[in-house]
């Protein structure tokens, strides 16, 4: 078995949803994004790359090509990382303790477009039970939150299972663990009460304190597991971004917060209980605030293998499971960074006739379920896992 510490994964990139990888590998990110990125138009070809026209989404966003959808921060795609602006707020009073977090996804359109946010409409339906945050907006245009902290001290610890069944876990604890009231979603109450994905990077530590890490790695008992570097002097922080695909298109995305302790243990995510009062299974119903997205147990392993994906290659090959999202924006109109993880099985059949491979397309997992090759795990019912993860898109390749 494999134990896993935050010290041991301080150079290892993309730890996928429900995954982490064995403490012997370094996979950087640049390895991780050459797995989803699509390749030159030129091969096959009789002209060189440099003879192509741009892609068709520069003149239509909704088009064919590469499409920065979070474009408030600086993405570096050699290192798999998004830059993005740092705010500080603060605890119950303005000057109370500092709650350092960045911002992602909004109901406000107009804001949405202003700042280079995603646009949520869907998350106008998180407002329920404790799920978001109320902050009233100062003078001085912080945020004071009423609730909600997060300790970020704990040691992330992952105990792996045996080969060829790493997953689940036998042992994990989170990194960091919101209170009861923490969710990363905040309606600012004195502002047309919009709500706003605000995931909290640190709590209760001075500007002088984390600009130490400016240059220097983080200490991550006293940051977010996906900061890579952190610096308030410049208004910024960097963060490990997230490969998978979304009707079949890889993407990447940020993992910030779940609503399990074990998803947020294995991603290097914040637990965070407030944020489970977000009803599951809707999804594009009406009035649901959630999208799902679709992960699997097992299925085809070997780190050079095209087909490989799941749970179990994550563990055994170092990369991860390549998991599927739903609906982004310029694909679809039923976005949410809430996502209502469904974890399917690919049964015995399945797997004696062959049939297992990489799926990266909702309705075509729909269908193996329908054909009965998948189910959910153990065989039961295909549907929501009972829990949520807080990934917003950040970056389109197709």
């Amino acid at each position: 078995m494999t134990k896993i510490t935050n010290t041991k994964l301080a150079m290892i990139s993309f730890a996928f949803m429900l995954m982490l990888m064995p403490a012997t590998t370094n996979v950087y990110a640049s390895d991780v994004v050459d797995e989803v990125a699509p390749a030159p138009p030129s091969i096959g070809a009789d002209v060189p790359l440099t003879y192509f026209g741009p892609a068709p989404s520069d003149v239509q966003k909704e088009l064919i090509g590469p499409f920065q959808l979070l474009k408030s921060g600086q993405i570096d795609l050699d290192e798999g990382t998004i830059t993005l602006p740092l705010y500080e707020g603060h605890y119950k009073n303005p000057n109370g303790k500092s709650i350092w977090y960045v911002l992602t996804d909004t109901t406000d359109a107009a804001n949405a477009a202003a700042l280079g946010l995603n646009h949520s409409p869907k998350l106008a339906y998180s407002n329920v039970g404790e799920a978001a945050r109320p902050a009233i907006l100062e003078d001085d245009l912080s945020l004071t939150f009423k609730r909600g902290t997060v300790d970020f001290s704990p040691e992330r610890i992952v105990v792996s299972g045996e080969t060829p069944n790493a997953f689940p876990p036998i042992e994990f604890q989170p990194g960091s663990v919101g209170d009861q009231f923490y969710s990363p979603l905040v309606t600012i109450e004195n502002s047309l009460g919009h709500v706003y994905n605000a995931p909290m990077i640190a709590f209760d530590i001075s500007d002088e304190e984390l600009n130490v890490y400016c240059d220097d790695d983080p200490d991550y008992s006293k940051v977010h597991d996906k900061v890579v570097r952190i610096c308030p002097d410049e208004g910024t922080v960097t963060l490990e971004l997230t490969p998978g695909f979304s009707f079949a298109r890889p993407v990447l995305y940020l993992s910030t917060d779940s609503t399990a302790e074990l998803p947020a243990s294995l991603e290097g995510a914040t637990f965070a209980p407030s944020l489970g009062d977000v009803p599951l299974g809707a999804d594009d119903s009406a009035f649901s605030a959630v999208e799902r997205l679709f992960a699997f147990i097992n299925g085809p392993t070997g780190i050079d293998n095209p087909q490989r994906q799941g749970f179990n290659s994550a563990l055994i090959d170092g990369r991860g499971p390549l998991n599927v999202l739903g609906g982004i924006p310029t694909i679809a109109t039923d976005y949410s960074p809430l996502w209502d993880v469904n974890v399917g099985e690919w049964t015995q059949d399945a797997l004696d006739n062959h049939y297992d491979s990489r799926l990266i397309e909702e309705f075509q997992i729909l269908g193996m379920v329908e054909r009965g090759f998948v189910t959910g795990p153990g065989g039961s019912d295909y549907g929501s896992a009972g829990f949520i993860v807080n990934c917003p898109i950040v970056f389109r390749f197709l």
